[in-house]
């Protein structure tokens, strides 16, 4: 029996895959339909196609598995949107955040005046990043566009630029940088 069923999986199998291949292109367009870019709806397909693969013998017939695998590209929309919202809105978070400093001038009179020093430590894309939004105070979809990346992009970018100069700060200025760097005295402290 045990004979029987492995061998109905391996069948499976041989049917399942050139199902799926051979539908490629349909995928990718019902994809591409949805998201609006080729290159993300290439990812999402990718990413489905593992799912596929890691399932293994569950699927028994080609046209059965095409039907599952719409449903599988189905979800994974929903998750490529959910995704989409959450950083959105951690974009608009960092947005807020930056305006809030913008309109505080005490709050930027108190800068720790290591920043500019310690941005070429950073990555040249993030260095770039925080010198444009949070120095040159300008906005995170314009900055993204002129890079090339998108606004979500860069949005995760600075997030990531910020945490990278705050450990460059805490490693440089020590005390100071813990504290937030008010009347910064680090850098009188090296001279």
């Amino acid at each position: 029996m045990s004979g029987e069923s492995q061998d109905t999986v391996e069948v499976a199998g041989e049917d399942v895959l050139p199902a799926l291949v051979g539908n490629h292109r349909q995928f990718l367009g019902f994809l591409e339909r949805r998201v609006g870019s080729r290159a993300v709806a290439e990812e999402i397909l990718q990413s489905a196609f593992v799912k596929t693969l890691e399932k293994g013998g569950a699927l028994r017939d080609g046209e059965g598995a095409v039907t599952w695998f719409y449903r599988l590209l189905r979800n994974a929309l929903v998750d490529h949107y959910r995704k989409q919202a959450a950083e959105g809105r951690a974009l608009e978070r960092e947005a807020r955040e930056a305006s809030e400093f913008s309109e505080d001038p005490e709050l930027k009179s108190t800068v720790c005046a290591c920043v500019g020093d310690l941005l070429p430590t950073l990555k040249p894309e993030y260095a770039d990043l925080v010198r444009k939004v949070d120095l040159e105070e300008r906005a995170v979809p314009d900055v993204a566009k002129e890079v090339g990346i998108t606004a979500n992009n860069a949005g995760v970018r600075l997030h990531r630029a910020r945490q990278a100069l705050k450990k460059q700060l805490e490693r440089s200025c020590g005390t100071c940088a813990s504290h937030g760097c008010l009347d910064c005295s680090c850098k009188k402290a090296r001279a």
